[in-house]
């Protein structure tokens, strides 16, 4: 019996950001998980920030746990179930660390870094490898999962959003045995929920540490996150064959199923075309591709059903909301400028046109199909030998392949 293709979308509360943890409103939250369910999606990802909820090592932050509890407490409300992401360290440009991982032997990162809700100059150790963020990483998990295994509305665990953009593992072993080891000390507690980690388009075309075939070889869940406007090599920016064929490859290396569990688009003010903005960003020049309201609509509709058709088992929005005005200049609104516009509602809470899309697809009760072979023709190792020149080489496969099916 084929199960739904699930529906979901990425979120942050349109007036907080990355601040509502530390500055929590439940009312806020509850009106927003009400429109997410009116459009007819049914998860919610949220991401635990790693500085709010460990403020030290040794203790997992009362009030932040307090916070989640209510967040799972709405989502059972409005029908809605949670994929639960940890240690959120990377997220929408910044990097954002606990202020006990800083160190200044540590590792450098180019990105800003936000640490105690400022901007700081420093380094910080690698939380795959360091002693203390491996022992902070464990209790973490001990805490939320022991207190929410019960909860109705937890869906899936998640060991971190494109962990490889915080800190790389030194080798793929380290990152596979990393992976194994959290979800052992998940299972200590919970054998029910599936867990997953939040691996990007990096992990296809990059030997970071995190292999595709090897993490999800781990986990329960394959998932993907991929953005065709980051892709030089993509067709064009709204490519709506490019987010399809992440999901294809990742199946092919994973050997399972694969969630889009973050794709999306930011875009310009209502009635302006699509146009690439500039400007500096940390001091170095910045191109961005920036779509009109309708182009983007365009893309939603022309991919989901592309991404039903390879197999994929979801597609999950990036984001739920553009920012309000207040918070463009703070982090990440204030360097990262298009970070501003990715959402499926504009900051005075509006519909975009691709809102609809979604809502109107959703009313299609799309069921997952059979994973479309993708053949790779060589080994995962031989692939991660040149993993950017196969991508793009499979790509090519993967584009005459839908040709092939669009003439027949």
């Amino acid at each position: 019996m084929p199960a739904p293709f699930l529906l979901g979308v990425n979120y942050w509360p349109r007036r907080k950001a990355m601040d509502w943890w530390s500055n929590f409103d439940a009312a806020e939250v509850a009106d927003e998980f009400a429109l997410i369910r009116s459009l007819g999606l049914s998860v919610v990802r949220i991401f635990l920030l790693w500085d709010d909820f460990q403020p030290d090592p040794g203790s997992v932050s009362k009030s932040a746990l307090q916070h989640l509890e209510t967040v799972c407490d709405i989502a059972e409300q409005h029908q809605l179930k949670l994929d639960v992401t940890f240690f959120t360290g990377h997220m929408s440009g910044p990097n954002w660390s606990p202020r006990w991982l800083l160190d200044k032997k540590g590792v450098l990162t180019w990105r800003q870094l936000i640490s105690g809700g400022q901007i700081v100059e420093s380094a910080y150790r690698n939380p795959f490898t360091d002693a203390v963020a491996l022992d902070a990483e464990k209790l973490l998990l001990r805490t939320v999962v022991g207190a929410l295994k019960d909860h109705p509305a937890i869906w899936l665990w998640n060991l971190g959003n494109e962990p490889d953009l915080f800190a790389q593992p030194p080798d793929a072993a380290t990152g596979q045995a990393w992976v194994r080891d959290m979800i052992a000390v998940i299972r200590e507690l919970d054998t029910t929920h599936p867990v997953t980690c939040g691996l990007h388009f990096a992990s296809l075309v990059a030997n970071n540490g995190l292999r595709v075939d090897q993490v999800f070889s781990e986990t329960d869940i394959a998932v993907m996150h991929a953005y065709p406007m980051y892709t030089h090599w993509a067709r064009q920016p709204l490519d709506p064959d490019f987010v399809p064929f992440t999901c294809a490859l990742t199946a092919a290396l994973a050997g399972k199923p694969v969630l889009m569990e973050e794709f999306g688009g930011c875009t310009v003010a209502p009635g302006e075309p699509s146009q690439v903005w500039e400007w500096s960003l940390l001091g170095q020049p910045r191109k961005q591709f920036m779509a009109s309201e309708t182009d983007l609509a365009t893309f939603l509709a022309d991919t989901l059903p592309r991404l039903v058709s390879v197999g994929a088992t979801g597609a999950f929005l990036w984001c739920f909301a553009d920012y309000v005005p207040e918070l463009w200049d703070k982090p990440p609104c204030s360097e990262f400028r298009h970070e501003r516009f990715f959402g499926l509602v504009r900051p005075d809470g509006s519909l975009k046109a691709h809102a609809e899309v979604v809502r109107a697809f959703a009313a299609t009760q799309p069921m997952i199909q059979a994973v479309r072979p993708l053949a790779l023709g060589i080994t995962a190792d031989e692939f991660y030998a040149d993993p950017a020149g196969h991508a793009q080489r499979l790509y090519e496969v993967f584009l005459a392949d839908q040709v092939q099916r669009l003439s027949s």
